[in-house]
């Protein structure tokens, strides 16, 4: 097989990964009675590794089917895994917080694979992984504008039921507004920069392969130039 259909598949393996952590993270909620049903798909995390499923799947059709990823599916991917790769940056620094305040985290082996094993997966993947053309800066803005509204979101409802996904987004548990107001701008500066870094991996590093027969200068004087050189 080809190293695209190997990747094809390796983006299937990976939703399947993270379709069966979700559901075990779910379970294991439920179980232990650390969460509620109706919250578990409020939290940014869950919300970013079920797109993560979908674009993933999609991927690996695509992966099998054309040689080459559309810009349209490079610039979804950008977007979803500065998502999961930055809710993996967080969760991090949550764990580490807590352990140097006394506190660890006792977390199941589900938000291990959701958190880590699978954003570093898809770190590898973005950089190596065949077919993958580079992605645009504009995307930086859509990366953004999911957590402001989602945070929007989160706020008016928190605020109507009394509960948060994350401790920062509860007035009551933060030391006024100015810590509510930098956690949440700090967190932005971290979508910003997972974004802005896997765009400047993908134009570091074009993963698409073209045969130089097909490659064209953009100009004509470009091509006369190239001819000249070639003689």
């Amino acid at each position: 097989m080809s190293p695209r259909t190997w990747f094809g598949l390796a983006r299937f393996a990976a939703a399947a990964l993270c379709a069966v952590a979700l559901v075990h993270r779910l379970l294991w909620g439920l179980d232990s009675q650390t969460i509620a049903g109706q919250n578990f798909f409020a939290y940014l995390t869950i919300q970013s590794n079920i797109a993560f499923v979908v674009v993933a799947t999609i991927g690996g059709v695509v992966a099998l089917r054309r040689s080459e990823d559309p810009r349209w599916l490079t610039d979804i991917r950008t977007a979803v895994l500065s998502w999961t790769i930055t809710a993996g940056l967080v969760f991090a620094l949550l764990m580490w917080e807590a352990a140097n305040r006394g506190l660890p985290m006792w977390v199941p082996w589900s938000d291990y694979v959701l958190h880590f094993v699978l954003p570093v997966i898809t770190i590898v993947a973005w950089i190596i992984g065949p077919g993958r053309g580079r992605a645009r800066w504009p995307i930086v803005g859509v990366v953004l504008a999911f957590p402001v509204i989602w945070g929007l979101f989160t706020l008016w409802r928190g605020f109507h039921i009394g509960w948060y996904p994350y401790y920062f987004l509860d007035m009551r548990q933060v030391s006024g507004f100015g810590e509510f107001a930098a956690t949440c701008l700090f967190a932005l500066a971290v979508f910003a920069g997972v974004a802005s870094t896997l765009i400047g991996l993908s134009r570091w590093r074009q993963t698409v392969q073209r045969s130089p027969a097909t490659t064209r200068p953009a100009t004509r004087w470009a091509w006369a130039r190239a001819a000249l050189t070639r003689r």
